[in-house]
C-alpha cells in the first residue's frame, strides 16, 4: 500500500515504523506508570504500618476504586499489548499436534477467531495487527483472523505464524471441548465467542 501526500509517497513500512515508534513511547509511559504505582503502594504500606490508615478502610476503598478503574480501562481499551516472548518462534522444538482436519466441522476453526498480542518478531514479519487495539492480531469483519482462509480452512501465513498459534493446544481448553477425546464440543463456545462475530483472548 502507498499513501499519497502533496509532495511524496509514503510506503506501508514507513507508516508501520511510525506506529511502532508511537506505541513504544506509550509502552515506556506504561513502565513509568508501573513505577509510580509501586511508589504509591509503598506509601500505603508505610501509612498502614504507622497506624494512620487501617487495612479494612484501605480494602474497602480500594475495591470500589478498582471496579471503577477496571470498567473505564476496559471500555477505553487502554494499554499497548506486545507479547514479550524472548524466544525465536522458529527455534521452538516442540509442536502441538491436534487432528484439526477431523475436528474442523465441529469447532469451525474457533481458535482462529481468538485474540492475542503479537511479538515484535511477528510485527516485523508483517503479521497483521489491529490499529484500534495495538498490537493484537487483526480480525476481519467475520470475526476471524485476517490470515484465515475460509475456502480451505488454512492459515495463509502458516510457516511464519505467531508463537501463540504454534503453542496453542485446544485439547486442554474447556472453552472449546467438553471432551476432547470423544470430540464433544462445548456448546457454549458459540455463545461466548458469538462466532463468527466475536472472539476470546488467548
Amino acid at each position: 500500500m502507498v499513501v499519497h501526500t502533496s509532495d511524496r509517497q509514503i510506503e506501508t513500512r514507513e507508516i508501520l515504523d511510525g506506529f511502532l515508534y508511537s506505541y513504544r513511547q506509550l509502552d515506556t509511559n506504561s513502565v513509568k506508570l508501573f513505577e509510580a504505582s509501586a511508589s504509591l503502594y509503598a506509601l500505603i504500606e508505610l501509612l498502614t504500618a504507622k497506624g494512620l490508615i487501617s487495612r479494612d478502610e484501605l480494602d474497602q476503598y480500594k475495591k470500589a476504586v478498582k471496579e471503577q478503574l477496571n470498567a473505564s480501562f476496559k471500555e477505553a481499551q487502554i494499554g499497548v499489548r506486545v507479547r514479550r516472548d524472548e524466544i525465536n518462534k522458529y527455534d521452538l522444538s516442540t509442536a502441538v499436534n491436534v487432528d484439526c482436519a477431523e475436528r474442523i466441522h465441529l469447532c469451525h476453526g474457533a481458535c482462529c477467531s481468538f485474540e492475542y498480542p503479537l511479538t515484535m518478531q511477528d510485527i516485523k514479519e508483517g503479521v497483521r495487527w489491529s490499529l484500534g487495539r495495538p498490537f493484537m492480531n487483526a480480525h476481519g469483519s467475520d470475526g476471524y483472523c485476517v490470515h484465515w482462509q475460509h475456502d480451505c480452512a488454512r492459515c495463509s501465513i502458516y510457516e511464519s505464524r505467531p508463537v501463540v498459534c504454534r503453542q496453542y493446544d485446544c485439547s486442554h481448553d474447556p472453552r472449546v471441548w467438553l471432551d476432547f477425546d470423544k470430540m464433544i464440543i462445548n456448546p457454549d463456545l458459540f455463545k461466548t465467542t458469538n462466532l463468527p462475530e466475536g472472539n476470546h483472548i488467548i
